[in-house]
């Protein structure tokens, strides 16, 4: 009886002490959606699986950032969503640590269906990074004090577009890399972590654009807008190669695990691979029958996933673009996918319908649907033993029962 105990108790408190993963920007580290956690349910049952629910105080299409026990979130309220919120939730229990409100210092315009809390944030692992649609750009410690605010329209009173800006920004190489492009004043900007300073900004094509930077090897970032897709170095700015050949304004694309490769949303699907020795990365192979909608495209495994307009899952062979199989799940989406072991995790726009599709096998199943009830725009965010999903007016965490 004491053994058992006292194994029990060893196993017990090892257990505690093995760190959550975190989530620390707009689909995850390295912007690929993937998480290795082979903990989370998958056969989503409404009544075992909703661990909490928490109110959020305004709309919102960011992402959840995860970093150990807490879960920070940004919103936008009052009629013309000029009061911006940043949120820091106990991801145990989902009661409000504490959240911070400022002003808009912007534009605070968007179509109906988006709002001023589009962008994800970004994080160091001590430090919050928020952007809003507004132009506002805010840094808090992890304990919510307040390290510096930047309004970007101050500075650049042009940046801004009608329909309302949601470009998340990423960290690479110690630099936070916004990327703010429309129809007047566009740019790419590389801010400085500790004051808000510019390190450097370049010139973008002038056409409203919502794609967001990914993280490549080397310190080395990619801008996706509809000229193209170019490849920049986070810590300079220096442009290291272009591809020329257009791109979608609205899904990103998506790196392989390594960051060798890149899949972009362009005449269906282009794979491009960036070399060093010049500035024309080498094109591997093009799939113009693989056209995501609203949603990023995502690399698992040895496939690649695109689901289209119609609400299509598309498995394709992601060396060479091969479609393998396809099937229908119940959309409209407007976030984009995740996965998780073998299972991929999508949140449909209406009725907020929460989808689990096992990739295993020879052709995608849907092993289980959690109906939530409220319009789900923004990316599922993922922990070791986790679902975040935000909808209008909460925030959900979906994981197996305790």
């Amino acid at each position: 009886m004491k053994f058992s105990t006292l194994t029990f108790f060893i196993y017990l408190t090892s257990s505690l002490l093995i760190p959550a993963a975190d989530w620390l920007q707009f689909r995850g580290n390295d912007n690929t959606g993937a998480s290795t956690s082979s903990t989370l349910p998958t056969s989503l049952d409404k009544d075992k699986h909703i661990a909490w629910q928490s109110p959020l105080p305004g709309r919102g299409l960011s992402s959840p950032l995860v970093i150990g026990n807490r879960v920070f979130i940004t919103a936008a309220s009052t009629p013309d969503q000029s009061r911006l919120h940043i949120i820091c939730l106990d991801g145990r229990n989902g009661s409000v640590q504490w959240s911070r409100e400022f002003w808009a210092t912007g534009r605070t315009i968007c179509h109906d269906k988006t709002c001023n809390a589009a962008p994800t944030p970004a994080s160091d692992g001590k430090h919050i990074y928020a952007l809003f649609s507004s132009n506002d750009l805010v840094c808090l410690d992890l304990e919510g004090n307040l390290k510096w605010f930047r309004g970007l329209m101050q500075d650049y009173p042009n940046a801004s577009n009608s329909l309302g800006l949601a470009s998340s920004p990423v960290i690479a190489d110690g630099t936070l890399v916004v990327q703010i492009e429309n129809d007047s004043d566009s740019f790419a900007m590389g801010i400085d972590l500790k004051n808000g300073t510019n390190l450097w900004k370049i010139p973008r094509t002038k056409r409203a654009n919502w794609t967001s930077p990914v993280i490549l090897t080397g310190g080395v970032v990619a801008l996706q807008g509809s000229a193209g897709i170019s490849g920049i170095k986070a810590a300079t700015g220096k442009v290291l190669w272009t591809f020329g050949d257009g791109a979608s304004t609205i899904p990103s694309s998506v790196p392989s695990k390594d960051g060798s490769r890149l899949y972009v949303p362009s005449n269906g699907i282009t794979v491009i691979k960036p070399r060093t020795d010049n500035n024309t990365p080498d094109i591997l192979w093009n799939q113009a029958q693989l056209r995501p909608g609203t949603a990023s495209p995502i690399v698992h495994a040895d496939k690649l996933f695109v689901i289209n307009r119609a609400g299509v899952l598309n498995a394709a062979n992601k060396e060479t673009g091969e479609r393998l199989w396809r099937i229908r799940l119940e959309g409209p989406f407007s976030s984009s996918p995740v996965t998780s072991e073998h299972f991929l995790y999508i949140a449909s726009e209406r009725k907020g319908l929460l989808q689990c599709v096992d990739l295993s096998g020879e052709e995608g199943k849907v092993t289980g649907t959690i109906e939530l009830g409220e319009t789900i725009l923004g990316t599922p965010a993922l922990s070791s033993d986790a679902l975040y999903v935000r909808s209008d007016k909460h925030l959900w965490k979906i994981s197996e029962a305790k």
